[in-house]
C-alpha cells in the first residue's frame, strides 16, 4: 500500500511533449513572467520587505510548484492573501521570524499531502473562505492609502490595527499629495480599461509602463519631484541572494506556530481553489495531495533564499491558460523569465512610482473582495451570514489567525446544531403504519405494538448532540413499560458518546427489569456497536434485523414475564 500520493504532472506531460505544445507554453510563460513582475514587487513592498524578495519568491516557488505540482497549469508565487500576515510577522518578529513561520508552514503542507488530506481542505465552509478573503481585501486596500494619496504623517508611525490606521489617515487627510493621487487614479483607470482593448495584455503591466515613463518625464523635464518611486525608498539588488538557513529558536517556534498554521491553511485553500478553477477551464483534474507536497517544498526552500510565503496564484494561472499554457513547462518558463529580469533589468524597477503600485494593489484588492459573492451570501440562512460577518470583521479588526479559528469553530458548532435538528426521535404507540414505511403504497395491514411495549425510532445520526436528547425523552416516559424497542434503521453512524448513552440507557432499563431490543441496525453501526462490546450488555437475542422480528421478540419477552 502506498504511503502517500505524489505524482508531479510535469513528468506525465513531458512523455508526450511536442514542438507545438512547447511553442504555446513558451509564449504563455513569457507573458505570465512579465505579468508576475509588477505583482511580485507590489506584494513584497506591501508585505514590508524589499522588492527583490517578491521576485525571488516568484522565481523559486514558481519553479518548484510547476516542476513538482499536481496541476498542469498552476502558477505559483507571492499573492495578496499573505500581505497582512507577512507584514505583521515582519513587524513583530523580523525577517528571521518570517523565515521560521514559512518553513513551519511548508512542513505542515507537506504532511497534509503525505497523509492524503488534500480533499479535507475543500470542506472548509464557504462563508469562512469568503469572509476572510473579503477581510484581507479590505485590509490590503487600507494599507495602500498612504501611497495612493501621498499622505505625510510627520514622523508618526502607522499603527498595525485597522481602526488605528484610519484614525491616522483622517488626522492627516489635509496632507494629500495630488500628484500621487493622480498617478494612482490614472493607474486604476488604465487597468480597468485594458480588458476592453485586449484581454491578453495585462492592464497592470501597461499601467506600470505608461505611468513610469510619464513620471520619469515629469521629474526630468517638469521638475515634479514629489512623486516617490521604488528607488526613493529601496536599494534593489539585481542578484539571487545566498542560501541561508533560518536560525531555529524553540521560543520563536512556539510563538510562530499558530501563524504558521494560518499560512499553511491559507496557502492550501488558495492553491487548491486556483487549481480547481483551472481544471474547469482546461478540462483536466489536478492531484490535490501532490499539489500540497509541492507547495510545502516551495515554502521550505524559498525562505532559505530570503523569500516570503507562496501559493497558487489564481490571476496568473488564468493568464497562463488564456495565453495557451497547457503544461507545467509554461510555469517553469515564467520562473526563468523572472530570473532573467532580476539579473539584467531589475535596476529599471527603481523608476516605478509607489502610487502606481498602490493603484495595482487597489485593483487586486477589489478583485479579491468578491463583493458580489459577499452580498449574495447575506441572503443565505442567518447562521451562514453570522459566520460570514464574524470571519470578515475578525479578519479586519484583529488578524487572520483569530478569524479563521473563530470562523471554523463557529461553523462546526452551527453544523452540529443543524444535524441535531435534522435527527428526529419519535415514540410509536399502539401500531406502526406500514404504508408510511416506504415511498410507495402497500396493502399490508398495520403492525400492532403489543401492550406494554414502547417503540422508539431514531431518524438521523446518533452522536453526542442527540444522545442527551434521547436520554431525556426516555427518562421522561417513566418505567411502566415491559420492553423497549429502539429502531435504528435510519441511523447512518453512531459515535462514542452515542454508544455510552445507549449503554447507560440499557443499564438503567435493566435495573427496572425492562429489556432493550434493537431493530434494523445497519451494517456500519452494527460493526461499531459489536466492537464496543455493547451487544454483550443487550444480549445477542435482542438484536433484530427488522421491526417484525423485534415485535415478535418483544411479545415473547412479555409472555415470559407474565
Amino acid at each position: 500500500m502506498r504511503t502517500f500520493d505524489f505524482k508531479p504532472e510535469f513528468f506525465s506531460c513531458i512523455k508526450k511533449y511536442d514542438k507545438k505544445t512547447f511553442t504555446s507554453d513558451l509564449m504563455a510563460g513569457l507573458i505570465v513572467g512579465i505579468v508576475a513582475l509588477p505583482l511580485a514587487i507590489a506584494f513584497a513592498i506591501a508585505s514590508g520587505v524589499t522588492p527583490e524578495k517578491g521576485i525571488v519568491t516568484a522565481i523559486i516557488a514558481g519553479f518548484i510548484i510547476s516542476f513538482l505540482g499536481g496541476s498542469k497549469v498552476q502558477i505559483g508565487g507571492p499573492t495578496g492573501a499573505f500581505i497582512v500576515i507577512v507584514y505583521g510577522v515582519v513587524q513583530t518578529y523580523g525577517l528571521g521570524g518570517l523565515a521560521i513561520a514559512t518553513v513551519l508552514a511548508g512542513v505542515m503542507l507537506v504532511l497534509l499531502g503525505v497523509f492524503k488530506l488534500g480533499a479535507v481542505i475543500k470542506f472548509i465552509p464557504y462563508p469562512v473562505v469568503v469572509g476572510f478573503t473579503s477581510g484581507i481585501a479590505l485590509t490590503i486596500f487600507s494599507t495602500q492609502i498612504p501611497d495612493a494619496l501621498g499622505l505625510s504623517f510627520g514622523g508618526e508611525s502607522v499603527p498595525g490595527d485597522f481602526i488605528g490606521k484610519w484614525i491616522l489617515y483622517f488626522k492627516h487627510i489635509t496632507t494629500v499629495n495630488w500628484w500621487n493621487a493622480g498617478v494612482t487614479l490614472v493607474s486604476v483607470l488604465i487597468i480597468a480599461m485594458m480588458p476592453r482593448l485586449s484581454r491578453k495584455i495585462p492592464g497592470s503591466l501597461v499601467a506600470i509602463i505608461i505611468v513610469t515613463v510619464a513620471v520619469y518625464l515629469l521629474k526630468t523635464f517638469a521638475g515634479v519631484n514629489c512623486i516617490d518611486t521604488i528607488g526613493d525608498r529601496f536599494s534593489i539588488s539585481a542578484s539571487l541572494p545566498k542560501a541561508e538557513m533560518p536560525a531555529l529558536d524553540w521560543e520563536a517556534v512556539k510563538n510562530l506556530f499558530p501563524i504558521a498554521i494560518t499560512i499553511a491553511a491559507l496557502g492550501a485553500i488558495e492553491s487548491l481553489l486556483s487549481a480547481t478553477v483551472a481544471d474547469g477551464m482546461i478540462s483536466a483534474r489536478h492531484n490535490s495531495n501532490t499539489e500540497l507536497i509541492a507547495l510545502g517544498i516551495a515554502n521550505i526552500v524559498t525562505p532559505i533564499f530570503g523569500g516570503i510565503p507562496a501559493t497558487g496564484a489564481i490571476a496568473r494561472t488564468m493568464t497562463n491558460i488564456n495565453n495557451g499554457g497547457r503544461t507545467p513547462v509554461a510555469g517553469i518558463v515564467h520562473a526563468v523569465v523572472l530570473l532573467l529580469i532580476l539579473l539584467f533589468l531589475m535596476p529599471l524597477a527603481r523608476f516605478i512610482p509607489m502610487a502606481c503600485l498602490a493603484g495595482v494593489l487597489i485593483v487586486v484588492a477589489y478583485n479579491m473582495s468578491g463583493w458580489r459573492t459577499f452580498k449574495a451570501l447575506l441572503s443565505n440562512p442567518k447562521s451562514d451570514v453570522f459566520v460570514l460577518l464574524l470571519t470578515f470583521f475578525l479578519t479586519v479588526i484583529f488578524d487572520l489567525t483569530v478569524a479563521i479559528s473563530a470562523g471554523l469553530i463557529l461553523a462546526c458548532v452551527l453544523f452540529i446544531r443543524r444535524v441535531m435538528e435534522t435527527t428526529e426521535i419519535s415514540v410509536l404507540k399502539n401500531e406502526i403504519d406500514v404504508n408510511a414505511e416506504t415511498d410507495f403504497e402497500t396493502k399490508e395491514e398495520n403492525l400492532i405494538i403489543p401492550k406494554g411495549v414502547e417503540v422508539y425510532e431514531i431518524n438521523g445520526p446518533y452522536f453526542f448532540g442527540v444522545a442527551t436528547k434521547f436520554e431525556e425523552m426516555m427518562s421522561g416516559r417513566g418505567n411502566k413499560t415491559k420492553v423497549r424497542i429502539i429502531r435504528m434503521r435510519k441511523v447512518p453512524f453512531v459515535d462514542s458518546t452515542g454508544i455510552h448513552n445507549l449503554s447507560n440507557l440499557c443499564k438503567m432499563s435493566q435495573k427496572h427489569n425492562i429489556p432493550i431490543v434493537l431493530s434494523g441496525v445497519n451494517e456500519k453501526v452494527h460493526q461499531t456497536l459489536q466492537a464496543s462490546g455493547f451487544y454483550t450488555l443487550v444480549g445477542e437475542d435482542n438484536i433484530c434485523p427488522n421491526i417484525n422480528v423485534a415485535l415478535e421478540r418483544a411479545r415473547k419477552i412479555c409472555n415470559i414475564a407474565e
